[in-house]
């Protein structure tokens, strides 16, 4: 008899990053039309878009934008704050981790 190595190759489980939701809070100080252009502008969403997520962020108190890995949602969410600060509005955005 020969003897015969039987070798199987498990592939690593990569865990696939964790993602992030970058939330729109609502404030009774940011005029409607500068949250909208701040989406559109940072977020690329179109017009509809924007409209939906800051009613949804004005009635509900906030609103997911979008979900990215956790690096972009920090960032997106530091640059959209930072556009509301240098016009003076205390318009914040938040990364949160997806649930």
């Amino acid at each position: 008899m020969s003897d015969i190595e039987t070798k199987t190759k498990t592939k690593p489980k990569i865990a696939r990053p964790r993602r992030y939701m970058v939330i729109l809070l609502n404030d009774d100080y940011t005029p409607r039309e500068f949250v909208i252009r701040v989406l559109k502008t940072v977020f690329k969403l179109s017009e509809d878009q924007s409209l939906r997520v800051m009613i949804t962020a004005h009635t509900k108190g906030k609103c997911v934008v979008t979900v990215l890995p956790k690096d972009a949602a920090e960032t997106k969410a530091k640059e959209a704050t930072d556009f509301g600060a240098q016009e003076g509005y205390p318009l914040l955005f938040v990364a949160e981790p997806e649930e």
